[in-house]
């Protein structure tokens, strides 16, 4: 079946099953319960990105909800040392094929969805429209308000980030390369307003912090 456009009006007068069981279990297995939200903005910020474009909707959705499976609690390493090297793309593209069939998700449609969350971090070069779509939404989402929460949020959860200084860091090296990593002009538009308002709360957090940041 050939990709279509699909607006959000759309799929609100047409629901579709799999989306809700998908939803329904992603919200179930979050833990913690703040990592649940990432998953409904994400798929938001790709339809603002692939309006007007023509891919396929459902794969994208699928790949939203899915592609971070791997970091909750229950699904990630709990031994520190082995949480260091865990692979949560690895681990979700083993799984998500038995969790998208449960779901009543299209079989045909699997293999895209595969690659859409194989290549969605910053780092990756994605392939298809839906892989390219979803990866800057996935950028955007490290940006803005939504950023910095996200990151202050991983204090006391995250190995990586024992202190204030830890994540002033982290915001620092999002601000510095993830914008350049954009590849489609709406998600460069849609940046733009994110960009300035994590410049200003970085400036802000080291004038108000100082050397005793911590």
């Amino acid at each position: 079946m050939l990709p279509i456009t699909i607006t959000p009006a759309t799929y609100e007068q047409n629901a579709i099953p799999f989306r809700a069981a998908l939803a329904t279990y992603l919200q179930a297995n979050a833990d913690p319960q703040h990592k649940y939200g990432h998953q409904p903005r994400l798929y938001a910020l790709t339809q603002q990105i692939g309006r007007g474009l023509t891919y396929d909707d459902d794969v994208v959705y699928a790949a939203c909800f899915l592609h971070d499976l791997g970091v909750f609690i229950g699904h990630r390493p709990e031994d520190p040392a082995a949480l260091k090297t865990w692979d949560h793309v690895a681990y979700i593209t083993a799984k998500a094929p038995a969790i998208l069939t449960e779901a009543g998700f299209p079989t045909e449609k699997i293999p895209a969805v595969l690659d859409v969350i194989r290549t969605h971090q910053p780092q990756d070069t994605p392939t298809t429209l839906e892989a390219t779509i979803a990866r800057d939404a996935d950028i955007l989402e490290q940006l803005g308000a939504i950023g910095i929460t996200r990151t202050l949020a991983k204090l006391g959860s995250d190995t990586r980030f024992h202190t204030f200084t830890d994540a002033l860091n982290a915001l620092k090296k999002q601000l510095a390369t993830l914008p350049g990593k954009l590849l489609l002009e709406p998600s460069k538009g849609l940046a733009a307003p994110r960009i300035q308002t994590l410049a200003s709360f970085i400036e802000a957090m080291e004038s108000e912090g100082g050397s005793h940041l911590h």
